[in-house]
């Protein structure tokens, strides 16, 4: 096994969260921050945040109506095809 190749571990690294959070934890980074914690996310805190960007929801809605569309104009002209083989295999 090669001697000297694995990271040094800090059993007393401070992690600092956005919201004034700290704490202490095992790392092989001395120090890092972050932007959410269990004590300011929505998750742990119950608390719903939107954080959505705006017009995604929009755009997925769309999405779904031009679906619902596109299988209702295939229904109807699967319908459409349907009765003109059923008059043309009457008229002759």
């Amino acid at each position: 096994m090669k001697a000297n190749i694995h990271p040094i571990y800090h059993t007393d690294c401070q992690v600092t969260c956005a919201c004034g959070n700290k704490f202490i934890t095992g790392s092989t980074v001395e120090k890092i921050e972050v932007e959410v914690c269990s004590k300011c996310h929505p998750f742990y805190t119950g608390q719903h945040k939107f954080v959505d960007i705006k017009g995604r929801i929009d755009r997925f809605k769309e999405k779904e109506a031009k679906g619902v569309a596109y299988k209702a104009s295939q229904k109807t002209a699967k319908a459409k095809a349907n009765s003109d083989k059923k008059s043309v295999s009457k008229s002759e």
